[in-house]
């Protein structure tokens, strides 16, 4: 498959540093919020709960698309047959090998999908449930 070159730059580019960040802590935020859960009164385990699970979106749904992304990137540039028929020392090339193939078969992938879907559901019956308790109790 052939590429102009804007378009393999925008399918190379990763996002910027400051989003990576931003995702990156909403990780760290979701989890403190989760693990602290515990120490709190019934009011703050409530709004630690939405900050966990709207964390565990941001952050799991951006892990999906990193993943699902590398893996495109492997089958679209057949990044594997390429690295097989490339002269590097072998031991360099089974190294890669293993970076780029573990890239299609990791099952992380679905694991953040997994989580990232079920947060939204959860985020969901969760507000629904909250917004019929206020309306009608």
């Amino acid at each position: 498959m052939k590429f102009k070159k804007h378009e393999i730059e925008k399918k190379i580019e990763p996002s910027s540093k400051y989003l990576r960040f931003f995702f990156f802590l909403s990780g760290i935020v979701a989890t403190i919020a989760y693990r602290i859960i515990f120490l709190l009164d019934s009011f703050w385990i409530e709004v630690a709960w939405y900050v966990g699970t709207i964390g565990f979106i941001l952050y799991f749904g951006h892990r999906t698309s990193v993943g699902n992304k590398r893996a495109q990137l492997v089958r679209d540039y057949k990044l594997v047959e390429v690295l097989e028929k490339s002269d590097i020392d072998e031991e360099e090339k089974s190294a890669l090998l293993y970076l780029i193939e573990t890239s299609l078969t990791s099952k992380a992938r679905f694991n953040s999908v997994f989580i990232f879907i079920l947060s939204i559901l959860a985020f969901i019956i969760s507000a629904i449930i909250d917004v019929y308790y206020f309306l009608f109790q």
